[in-house]
């Protein structure tokens, strides 16, 4: 299928062409706007690069601040992708979600045009360029979770059909100049037909992120992404790395360190030293909890991103004090979670790594992307 047929939207027209003048303002660019804005994709505008392609900063005529996906090399699979994206994107709008501006489709060039995330991203935050700026306290952190994880709600439940990132993780929630989290990158990303449980396909995602049912047999459904938001909710809590490499042959998870000290109740010691004690013990409790509760292994005892989000709010009292009293954070229990020894390498999974690419999380491509995944 062209890029043309995909990038539809559901009332026929193409994503910048607006029919009504409450829809939001994306639009087609030409490509000579788009090298005016970043200096002829000038090395000095790059933001980064992954299996994409690079992403440039850019500035528009009228002065506001533009990020530029631009395709590496035009392929049947890239050109998928693009369109993927760019169909999501025309199709979704939430305060938490990441808005496209326009794209470009000129020749071979493929475009995708998006706000300038000054505040880059959670995985930059934490690990990358701007870890020792401290920047994100506890109320930052906690509205992030809250956030994010409406917009993810919004993609299961309310986008029509529904939709499943199947990226969820760090370097993946944007950060606006006042820290708004924004869902972004969108090119891995299902649409789920009406009463399809799940789909089948091709595992792509993060070393760290995907859940196991996933990772194994290629299942993806709404749960996937619960899990991922799990391991990403136990990273804003602690500061940690989804995966640890303890010594040279051992890794532990986030999930692995964390439940033991949940249940023995030291959420202070599961705490990002970072924080130097401020945060609010019980919200600390309620992130841990619940991110524990959505990265366990069978997918039928995670909840869904609606009650997520009514967990982490506080808003049922009766479900966070049965939450706490699962059986999962009972001592005796096993492990409900899924153990170091999983997929290690594919040709389509990948793993984060601090580098100079921490640079491209700000403008939506993912950090650390290995070529081969895209």
């Amino acid at each position: 299928m062209g890029w043309a047929s995909c990038c539809k939207r559901a009332d026929g027209a193409e994503p910048g062409r607006r029919k009504k003048k409450k829809d939001t303002a994306w639009r087609v660019f030409s490509l000579k706007e788009l090298q005016s804005a970043t200096n002829n994709f000038n090395y000095d505008n790059k933001l980064g690069e992954g299996g994409f392609g690079s992403v440039y900063w850019g500035q528009l005529w009228d002065g506001s601040q533009i990020a530029v996906k631009r395709l590496k090399s035009w392929s049947n699979k890239a050109e998928t992708e693009f369109a993927v994206e760019v169909e999501i994107l025309a199709r979704v709008r939430h305060k938490s979600l990441l808005s496209l501006r326009g794209y470009c489709s000129e020749g071979q060039e493929r475009l995708i045009v998006y706000d300038y995330m000054p505040n880059l991203s959670i995985h930059s935050q934490l690990h990358g360029q701007h870890a020792a700026e401290c920047n994100l306290g506890w109320e930052r952190r906690m509205k992030i979770a809250t956030d994010s994880a409406e917009g993810i709600a919004y993609l299961h439940h309310y986008a029509t059909p529904h939709i499943i990132h199947r990226d969820v993780k760090a370097s993946n929630v944007l950060l606006d100049s006042n820290f708004q989290a924004r869902v972004a990158d969108f090119g891995f990303a299902k649409l789920i037909p009406d009463g399809a449980t799940h789909v089948t396909t091709k595992v792509k995602g993060t070393l760290g992120y995907l859940a196991p049912e996933y990772a194994m047999l290629g299942k993806a459904s709404e749960s996937c992404d619960v899990f991922s938001f799990g391991i990403m909710l136990l990273e804003l809590a602690s500061g940690k790395k989804p995966v640890e490499k303890l010594n040279p042959t051992t890794k532990r998870t986030i999930t692995e360190w964390a439940l033991p000290l949940a249940r023995d109740k030291k959420f202070k010691e599961i705490a990002d030293p970072k924080l130097n004690g401020n945060f609010v013990e019980d919200e600390l409790k309620r992130m841990v909890l619940v991110g524990l509760a959505c990265s366990q292994n069978k997918p039928e005892q995670r909840p869904i991103m609606s009650e997520v989000v009514e967990l982490l709010k506080g808003e049922s009292a009766e479900k966070l004090s049965n939450l706490e009293n699962d059986d999962m954070f009972k001592p005796e229990q096993t492990c409900p979670f899924q153990g170091s020894s999983g997929p290690d390498s594919s040709d389509c999974i990948t793993e984060e790594k601090s580098s100079k690419a921490d640079a491209i999380e700000e403008a939506v491509d993912s950090s650390e992307t290995v070529p081969s995944t895209r």
